[in-house]
């Protein structure tokens, strides 16, 4: 494509990246979103004025920059595109499919403000699978070995970009993952069909390559705590995640059929519960059943159309503002109704109910009607006195965020956290209060974006970097 003028350049609408038929992707796990063709993305690419002060880039949580590799992309070098973008971000296929870049970067592109942004996001999501695909994950060139050693507790994407950047410094790197798979919610979390698992396994096996040490079903706190890592490694990074599930605190959450959106996620993901009997790991029987998920982010977006591709006949989000307050992304939103996702709005629950063997028969709903703004900026949801109502369900799942796990807090007592559990560092360094430790990820700021985690990762690298080569200074 010949250069164009500016004219030219807005001209061009926004490319719509193919997606499966909605009445298909509902009945396999197969992704949703099937990426750019190389001339659509060039021609996207060609979308971008190239700013003299592009906004965009500040928009980006590890600013990459996004002109100069777009640019690559319209001169169809697209190698080089993915090293402009692996210079800050390690995990572009990941971030190309999963990150909000609704509300970063895109955001705040300049054609924003007439039209459509620049589709960022997929156009990094085609470059890094280009790579993948034509010439395998490029593997940099590391420094001389440094004979210092890091241990990267969790496989996470805060536990993968550090060891990364760690990598590439000359540390030896040992990650260690409590599961039994390594990706951290990038694997247990996100469904095949918004992440494919072959996606993660690859930026794995590329560190893994690199000379990054693996060990798995190794839970920090119980099988090693932190200050046994200490004495065989010369600092530690924390990128544990925040896994541990919140509940509504209503009575019925013990009935049989009730599960945490963690639970239900991790045995559809990890142990292939969408192939019972052939898989070993049983989920309660979803097929024609009434399945009811409580929530409105992208993680109950995850778990209610998941149920669908188990079976379910009706699979319900009820969530207690209105569709305007939903965390989750658009996109998500958009997709679900797509596939047949029912939304119950401005509603509460108050009990789960079963029968006398113990199993959940049905939900007592508050219906609810909207205050004044909350801390959170929306509007407080208040119940509507005398006006509850009762709804059949089969099964429920709670998706209303996580906490951090407490196991590696209650076995290293010198770890300052705050009152909810997350571990506290200095935001600059990523330090915590125990002289070589370092955290970064959900663990520090509670449930977040995976570009955010990558970013504390990388700063905590770097951090650590300067705490082996000065200690003292430390």
């Amino acid at each position: 494509m010949a250069d164009l003028t500016l004219k030219e350049r807005l001209n061009i609408p926004r490319q719509h990246i193919p997606e499966q038929d909605p009445q298909e992707r509902v009945r396999n796990f197969q992704e949703v979103n099937l990426g750019y063709d190389e001339e659509t993305a060039v021609l996207e690419a060609n979308r971008c004025i190239q700013c003299k002060k592009p906004q965009c880039v500040d928009g980006c949580p590890v600013l990459v920059d996004i002109p100069e590799f777009i640019q690559l992309v319209v001169e169809r070098r697209f190698r080089e595109a993915a090293a402009v973008i692996k210079k800050d971000n390690t995990l572009p296929a990941v971030c190309g499919r999963v990150c909000p870049q609704e509300v970063q970067c895109e955001a705040t592109c300049v054609l924003s403000k007439r039209g459509e942004p620049v589709a960022i996001g997929h156009l990094e999501r085609y470059v890094a699978d280009w790579e993948r695909e034509h010439i395998g994950i490029q593997i940099p060139e590391k420094r001389e070995p440094t004979g210092k050693r890091v241990a990267v507790v969790g496989s996470g994407p805060a536990g993968l970009s550090c060891a990364d950047d760690l990598i590439l410094m000359g540390h030896a790197v040992t990650v260690f993952e409590a599961l039994h798979a390594l990706g951290g919610v990038l694997v247990y979390g996100i469904p095949e069909f918004r992440l494919p698992k072959a996606v993660v396994q690859a930026e794995v096996d590329a560190l893994d390559q690199f000379g990054v040490e693996f060990r798995t079903n190794y839970i920090i706190g119980f099988t090693e705590t932190v200050d046994e890592l200490l004495a065989r490694f010369d600092a530690v990074f924390l990128g544990v995640g925040a896994g541990l599930p919140y509940f509504l605190d209503i009575p019925g959450e013990h009935l049989n059929g009730v599960y945490s959106a963690n639970e239900y996620l991790t045995r559809v993901n990890l142990m292939k519960a969408y192939d019972f009997p052939r898989s070993d790991t049983p989920m309660f029987d979803m097929q024609d059943k009434n399945v009811a998920v409580f929530g409105g982010g992208n993680t109950a977006m995850d778990v209610v159309r998941t149920s669908l591709r188990l079976g379910a006949k009706r699979a319900v989000i009820m969530y207690r503002r209105t569709e305007a307050e939903l965390p989750a992304r658009i996109e998500e939103v958009i997709h679900a109704k797509e596939e047949g996702v029912e939304f119950m709005l401005l509603v509460s629950p108050i009990e789960l109910i079963g029968d006398e063997n113990g199993w959940l028969t049905s939900v007592r709903l508050q219906h609810m009607e909207l205050g004044a703004p909350d801390a959170s900026g929306r509007r407080r949801p208040l119940p509507i006195e005398g006006q509850t109502e009762e709804i059949p369900i089969d099964a429920a799942v709670i998706a209303i965020g996580n906490g951090s796990n407490p196991i590696i807090p209650q076995t290293t007592p010198d770890l300052e956290v705050n009152r909810w559990g997350n571990i506290i560092v200095d935001s600059q360094t990523m330090r915590t209060s125990k002289k070589g430790v370092f955290a970064g990820g959900d663990i520090v700021t509670g449930g977040a974006t995976v570009i955010l985690a990558m970013g504390a990762g990388r700063i905590a690298a770097k951090s650590i970097n300067d705490y082996l080569n000065h200690p003292d200074v430390w």
